[in-house]
């Protein structure tokens, strides 16, 4: 029998959802980690199997309920991807800022338990070991994983993970610190990587795939996770472009320069994929009814006659505007059923996306827009239009639409809610976007910038937690407001979430540490405070 391995106290104080019992914290980690992908001791000492489980955690694939409470009805809604048909806790809840503490612990559980605590273990064997191919892949995962988390609540644990201090508590490090400590892991990562590039590329018919059948994304391809290694480096540098204008530059021209490159066909996504396990939007979408289209998305789509909207979604089924494409706005009165026939997410299978070649090349677009060296793109139009074309390539729309669109005109559409009318948001209005598709290289820089994120954002669907993060970095896409908030006055009326409040057993079984974590957060503990690179 595999003996699990078990998570000693240190480890649990750092971990939320862990304020009762180690024993019990110990039995809801091991929850996570199922067959056939469980963490084990032999594991470590074999094939390194974990890492499938790692991948797919850091989508928060499992439980369907868990992704549930810690995206779907979060960061899907936030972003303007989604939005719920149904008054989840009486219609007050994260959808309209009523921030409930259940929740806002799933992601973080997740994260460390299922995240950071293999990745560490699995970097100190293939150190151990001498294996600096797995060292680099952990290192890379881990901060593919932490920068979503990050990203989320602000300051976390990151380079003190398991770090216990003598009162046996555990520091948050500032946001700045864990981005710093995200270059540097990079950095690392990289220089273990490169051999096995270049060996690879120097002889691809004899390379030999260490990674194996755990490798759910690019079947052992070191080329392709270097590729995503620079991708994500170009990200994270993008992210701070407005607080930390200098590191930002440094960062992005390296990994616009890396000899490597980045991700720039749709062979080279970083896509999940199991082959075996659904992603779980589809599950709530369509086994449970629990998510539609976001109006905000409708506005966007049908306004621009996007064709990736029925590759996105389905038409919506209520009698009144059967086979038309509805959206439902986010935070409004919902007292019964009447919104659950609006569009539903299209089936996803078993394919969950964290990161595409159409993201970098818009990526690349602000890097030019902000003039960092890209010795790859010759204008910013360029790389703009790359990334319109290989999203449509990847969503499977013809190549003959793309001229059209690239030309086009056309603005965001009015909505109209067909069930109430006060959720409308008319012609006119301050809160509807006008970008167009169509480039213009005459617009003022800001006009362009909204252009590159909007179109962006809609390349990114379904990875929702990327596109909330540049919303609340840039204000675009110019999304519909909720339009109840209870917030309690933290979020100011038409404004958005700026981020989670920490979670619940970390303010009472970490309190030390909470009180760290408030001095780097650097405002209040809850959904109105910035993060630091939204400062």
């Amino acid at each position: 029998m595999k003996r699990k391995l078990t998570f000693n106290k240190a480890l649990l104080w750092v971990v939320a959802g862990c304020s009762i019992t180690i024993a019990s914290c110990t039995k809801r980690f091991e929850s996570i980690n199922t067959d056939p992908y469980g963490l084990s001791e032999e594991d470590l000492a074999g094939d390194f199997k974990q890492f499938a489980q790692v991948q797919l955690n850091i989508h928060q694939y499992a439980p369907d309920w868990q992704y549930q409470r810690g995206k779907n009805l979060g960061s899907d809604i936030w972003s303007g991807f989604m939005m719920t048909p149904n008054a989840f806790a009486g219609n007050v809840n994260n959808t309209n800022y009523a921030m409930i503490d259940e929740w806002n612990n799933t992601g973080w559980v997740t994260a460390y338990a299922a995240v950071m605590a293999p990745l560490k273990a699995i970097a100190n064997r293939a150190a151990k070991d001498n294996l600096p191919q797995f060292e680099a892949w952990a290192l890379l995962l881990k901060v593919v994983g932490m920068h979503r988390i990050t990203d989320t609540y602000g300051p976390i644990v990151y380079n003190n993970f398991s770090k216990i201090n003598s009162d046996g508590s555990v520091t948050y490090e500032s946001q700045k610190d864990v981005y710093y400590a995200f270059f540097k892991d990079l950095d690392d990562a990289q220089t273990k990587l490169a051999p096995f590039v270049d060996k690879q590329l120097a002889n691809p018919e004899g390379f030999k795939n260490d990674y194996g059948v755990n490798d759910l994304a690019y079947n052992g391809s070191f080329d392709n996770w270097m590729r995503l290694l620079n991708s994500t480096r170009l990200r994270l540098a993008n992210r701070i472009a407005k607080i930390d204008p200098a590191k930002a530059k440094t960062e992005g021209e390296k990994a616009l320069g890396n000899k490597y490159g980045l991700l720039e066909t749709n062979a080279q996504d970083f896509i999940i994929n199991s082959k075996t396990i659904t992603n779980p939007i589809e599950i709530i979408a369509i086994g449970w009814g629990n998510i539609r289209m976001n109006a905000s998305m409708e506005s966007f789509l049908n306004g621009y006659a996007d064709p990736r909207m029925k590759k996105y979604f389905l038409p919506a089924t209520d009698p009144d505007f059967a086979g038309q494409y509805r959206g439902i706005r986010s935070g409004i009165t919902i007292t019964g059923n009447e919104y659950t026939k609006f569009s539903s997410i299209a089936p996803l299978g078993t394919k969950m996306p964290l990161m595409t070649a159409a993201e970098t090349w818009f990526l690349r677009a602000e890097a030019k827009l902000r003039g960092w060296t890209d010795a790859g793109v010759s204008t910013v139009k360029e790389a703009y239009e790359n990334g319109i074309k290989l999203s449509f390539s990847q969503w499977g729309v013809a190549a003959s639409e793309l001229t059209a669109y690239l030309n086009s005109n056309a603005t965001p559409r009015p909505y109209v809610d067909p069930k109430n009318p006060a959720n409308d948001v008319n012609a006119g209005n301050p809160i509807l976007s006008t970008i167009t598709p169509k480039w213009d290289d005459a617009a003022p820089e800001a006009v362009k910038l909204e252009r590159i994120i909007t179109q962006k954002w809609i390349a990114t669907f379904p990875e929702s937690g990327e596109a909330w993060a540049e919303q609340r970095r840039t204000g675009f896409p110019k999304i519909f407001p909720v339009v109840i908030n209870n917030s309690g006055g933290v979020i100011p009326n038409g404004q958005f979430i700026k981020r989670v409040p920490f979670v619940i057993s970390e303010r009472e079984a970490n309190q030390a540490g909470y009180q760290s974590a408030l001095k780097v957060l650097d405002g209040d503990d809850n959904a109105g405070t910035r993060v630091w690179w939204n400062k």
